[in-house]
This record gives C-alpha cells, structure tokens and sequence, in this order.
C-alpha cells in the first residue's frame, strides 16, 4: 500500500462545522454536513448532484451507534425531507463525484453494496428498513464502483466512522502476537492487540455464567454480542470482534472483573502487561 494524501477543508472554518474531503487524484468527493447546518447548503451548488450519504446518529436507550444508507438524484433535497422523516440522525456523510460522472444504476449499486458492507461490519445498527435493490450495470462499471467503495472506506474512516471495516482488517492488526486467556487451565478464547484495542478472534468462547459483581456496562455489551450474533447460542464467537481495551474483552469472556493486561498471555505464558513493559 502507498502512502495517500486526504484534503480537508473546514468550510465553516471550524471542526463542528461543514467539512469537505478529498483524495488525491479520485474524482470522489466527501462532505460531511452536521443535522444542524443542512439548511445552510444551499451555498454548494454540488450539492444538487447525484450521490449516496450516510446519516449517523445514535439510539436514545442504548447509546448503540446507528446509520442509514441512502441514495439520491438530488442530495440536498433528500437530506433536507430527511429532517423531517427521521429523528434519530444528527450527522451526515455525503459522496458525490466532482464532475458529476455518477448516474441512477451507479448510486443504486452502490447503496446495495454499502448497505450489505455495514450489515457484514456489525460495527453499527443499520436502519433501513429494506434491503436496497442492487442495479444491474456492466462489468467495467462495477470495477469503477468498487474502487469508488474503496476511497469511500478509507475517507469515512478518516472521518471517525469505520463503518465499512471488518473489525480486524489491518496488516499490523494480522502481524500482531496471538495471546490467550485460560479458565481454570482450560483456554477459552484467543486473542490480540489491534490498532482499537483488543481483538477476540473467532472461535472463542464466552462463559455461561456471569458474576453479580460484573458492571452492567459489561453486562449490556455481552448481551449486544449474543443480540447481534456475534456470540452465538453455543457462546462462541462467530467472527474476530474488537474492544476498546484488554481488560473489557477479558470481563465479557470470563463474566467477572478481571485484570486484562495481567490475564492475556502468549505461547510462553508471558502476559500482555508484562511484554509491554519490556518494551
């Protein structure tokens, strides 16, 4: 992978504000617009082209990070009955191409594709309420779009929503030291430190029981695991997952407070703290 160079520039000229991205030599182009500043874009004349965009927000009872996928021949237009149709968002991502080369069957196929990249992701709860119908476009077509994917993943990354990411997806993420965590000499889930965090890999295991002691912020993460079917009915992890921190994935594994740093250890019995510390 080559290096890449992303343009910003703050429209409103600070951080809470509009934003527009750009990547070198992509004929994309991104705005990220928060729900506030919407009626203010009538000063972006592109902003009438055809698109696909983003609108996140978060559930008011659960604080889960929620999204909906949408498409439209005029962008401003749909975001602005959006404020109206929808409650739950209150920032939006928007991509548009800067000479306007994108057509219907192009935006159909890509909201086909983002939509089923987010639902695989299972980083966000996607809320469409129907599955996007994919447009039927040619070969050469379909090789422009998911390029045109690609730039998206990468800018929506920058941007602070990884929404299009497998949880483990890096070449450091996959280089990095296997460690381990053992219930009573019995290895019940394997791991690794991640540009994130901690990821738990596949085919781990999580305790049946939990301790009333464990915070029920621990608690409702496992039980969004097990929901979403991250963790399946045999209390194994059906795909890598990441968590914000050693500690956090060693609870929802074991089901009681424990010291992730000092509980993950390597082939040799080595702790995650303690090779931290030698280096």
């Amino acid at each position: 992978m080559r290096g890449k160079t992303i343009r910003q520039f703050l429209i409103d000229g600070q951080a809470d504000g509009r934003w527009i991205s750009e990547l070198s030599n992509w004929t994309g182009k991104a705005y990220k617009i928060p729900r506030t500043y919407v009626n203010q874009c009538a000063d972006r004349d592109d902003l009438s082209n055809t698109g696909v965009y983003f609108l996140f927000g978060c559930d008011d009872e659960t604080d889960e990070e929620q999204v909906y996928i949408g498409e439209a021949e005029n962008i401003l237009n749909r975001l602005k009955q959006h404020l109206s149709e929808k409650d739950f968002w209150t920032e939006c991502i928007v991509f548009i191409s800067k000479d306007n080369n994108l057509n219907k069957a192009h935006i159909k196929y890509l909201e086909n594709h983002l939509y089923i990249l987010a639902k695989e992701s299972k980083r966000y709860e996607v809320v469409n309420s129907n599955v996007p119908t994919e447009a039927l476009i040619s070969e050469m077509d379909r090789a422009e779009m998911e390029e045109f994917i690609d730039n998206m993943r990468l800018i929506l990354g920058v941007l602070g929503h990884k929404i299009l990411e497998p949880s483990v997806n890096s070449k450091n993420d996959r280089k990095a030291s296997l460690f381990t965590l053992q219930e009573r000499s019995v290895t019940m889930a394997s791991g690794k430190p991640v540009s994130e965090g901690f990821a738990v890999l596949k085919g781990s295991k999580i305790a049946k029981n939990i301790a009333a002691s464990l915070p029920k912020s621990v608690v409702n993460k496992r039980q969004s695991l097990l929901d979403k079917g991250i963790v399946d009915e045999d209390l194994t992890f059906t795909q890598d997952w990441t968590f914000t921190s050693p500690t956090l994935a060693a609870e929802i594994v074991v089901g009681y407070s424990i010291n992730g740093r000092s509980a993950w250890k390597n082939k040799n019995g080595v702790s995650l703290k303690e090779i931290e510390t030698e280096s």
